[in-house]
């Protein structure tokens, strides 16, 4: 049996502000891109071009919020 309590504990550790990834500064991942333009036309928003991956990500957690899909 496993304590979920630890499991979020240890699940929330290991989430790095995107400003901290070692790799932000990298092109999106082609998922990020995907889910960026399905959020995008969801919310009726433009996305900026050649964001970097950290820059997605918190796009994603914007537009995510707007449309209140990843709840």
């Amino acid at each position: 049996m496993t304590d979920r309590g630890n499991e979020q504990a240890d699940q929330s550790a290991a989430i790095k502000d995107p400003d901290e990834w070692v790799t932000g500064d990298e092109p999106p991942t082609a998922a990020q891109e995907s889910y960026l333009s399905t959020l995008a036309r969801e919310a009726h928003a433009e996305l900026p071009p050649d964001l970097t991956k950290a820059e997605a990500s918190k796009r994603i957690d914007e537009l995510q919020a707007e449309t209140g899909r990843g709840q």
